[in-house]
């Protein structure tokens, strides 16, 4: 199983919990030194949370199920600078 394959089963076990609230993920790229580059789509692309999603679900998600991945970066995340960001270490 390629890399690319690992990954996109590791996203097909939180891709439920995505589509749920409108949203979903696409892998655009994954580096030479390992690190998954994402897009978030529908719901997920625009939502204050997304910072959270990232983090706590799809990070989780891969790194659990691939090893090898070295980091996750979504190119089109929420700005940490939005005032409506959630930050995973102010959620509660």
């Amino acid at each position: 199983m390629t890399l690319l394959e690992q990954v996109e089963q590791a996203l097909d076990t939180i891709r439920p919990y995505l589509l749920t609230d409108g949203g979903n993920v696409s892998v655009e790229e994954i580096t030479a030194d390992h690190i998954v580059r994402l897009k978030l789509l529908g719901a997920c692309g625009s939502c204050p949370m997304s910072i959270m999603t990232l983090k706590a679900g799809i990070e989780e998600a891969i790194k659990k199920a691939v090893p090898t991945i070295k980091g996750i970066e979504a190119i089109n995340l929420t700005d940490v600078d939005d005032p409506n960001a959630v930050m995973p270490e102010n959620y509660r």
